[in-house]
C-alpha cells in the first residue's frame, strides 16, 4: 500500500476490532497481520547469586550484589533491592542510581544521597515507564552497616512489568501459599526462584513454588555462592521439566536469555 507514491511502512497505521480487542497492524507486505504476532522482548542476564540485569528499553539492576567483582560497570538506570542483608542490597550506594526500595531502605538510601522510590508490600509505582510491583517474602532484613546496623523492614520480592513482559523476583524467601496469588494476579512470564536452602527455600519447596506460580520459565538464583547454600540446579531442572510443563533455564554467571511472552 502506498501513499502520496511512499510506501506505508507498519508503524503508521493500526486498526482496531473495538468487538474482538484485536489491533492489526500494516506491515511491510502491504498486509494487515495481528499485532500479536509481534512479540514482547527482553534479555535477561543472570549476574550471580541474586543479582539479576533486566535489559530493555531501561536496564533494571535488582539485588546488586556478586561474590567475586563488581556489577558497578553495568550502568543501570534503575536498582531494585530486595531486603537489606549486604548480599542484597550490595553496592546500591556505589551505584548510585535511582533505587527502588521498601519504604526503611528507602530512608536509608536517602540518606546516602541516592533518589529513592520507597514502596511497600502490595504496592505498586511506575518509574521511567517500568511497573515494579511489591510482593511479600518470607524471610528477615537487617541493614549491616558498622556496629550493630539497624532494621531494614520486611524483606519482599517483585514483579516488574517492562516492554510487555513480567518477571517475578521472589528475593529470599521461603515457601509460602500465597505465591498462588502473585500468579493469578500478575501472570508473570518469568519466575526467578531461591533454591540454595538454608537461608531460603531448598529445590524442593522452590519446586513447590513454581507450580503455585505458574510461570512458563523458571530461572534458579540464590544457589551456589558459598557451601551452605549448595543445590544442584540442573536436579531440579529434571525434577520439574519431568513432571510439569514448566521451562526451567539454568544458568551460568554472567549468562543472558531472551525472555517474551509467546504463548
Amino acid at each position: 500500500m502506498y501513499c502520496k507514491g511512499k510506501p506505508l511502512y507498519a508503524s503508521t497505521l493500526f486498526l482496531v476490532n473495538l468487538r474482538s480487542r484485536t489491533s492489526w497492524i500494516l506491515r511491510t507486505d502491504g498486509k494487515f497481520h495481528p499485532s500479536r504476532e509481534i512479540s514482547a522482548y527482553m534479555q535477561l542476564t543472570w549476574l550471580g547469586h541474586a543479582c539479576v540485569l533486566l535489559t530493555g528499553s531501561k536496564k533494571i539492576l535488582i539485588d546488586p550484589f556478586i561474590e567475586s567483582g563488581s556489577i558497578v560497570d553495568t550502568n543501570p538506570d534503575i536498582v531494585a533491592v530486595t531486603h537489606g542483608h549486604e548480599d542484597h542490597l550490595g553496592e546500591t550506594v556505589a551505584l548510585g542510581k535511582k533505587t527502588i526500595a521498601i519504604t526503611e531502605i528507602a530512608k536509608y538510601l536517602t540518606a546516602k544521597g541516592l533518589p529513592v522510590e520507597g514502596i511497600n508490600i502490595g504496592g505498586t509505582t511506575i518509574v521511567d515507564g517500568v511497573s515494579f510491583t511489591m510482593t511479600p517474602a518470607v524471610h528477615s532484613s537487617w541493614i549491616e552497616e558498622a556496629g550493630i546496623g539497624c532494621y531494614g523492614g520486611t524483606a519482599a520480592g517483585f514483579v516488574i512489568g517492562m516492554d510487555g513482559v513480567k518477571i517475578y523476583h521472589a528475593g529470599d524467601t521461603a515457601l509460602f501459599s500465597d505465591m498462588k496469588l502473585i500468579g493469578e494476579l500478575y501472570h508473570p512470564d518469568v519466575a526467578l526462584l531461591p533454591i540454595g536452602g538454608r537461608y531460603t527455600m531448598g529445590t524442593a519447596e522452590a519446586m513447590m513454588a513454581a507450580h503455585f506460580i505458574g510461570a512458563k520459565t523458571v530461572i534458579p538464583i540464590h544457589y551456589n555462592t558459598w557451601d551452605k547454600i549448595r543445590a544442584d540446579p540442573l536436579q531440579f531442572k529434571k525434577a520439574i521439566e519431568r513432571t510439569t510443563d514448566i521451562r526451567v533455564k539454568v544458568l551460568m554467571p554472567g549468562e543472558s536469555t531472551e525472555i517474551n511472552n509467546d504463548p
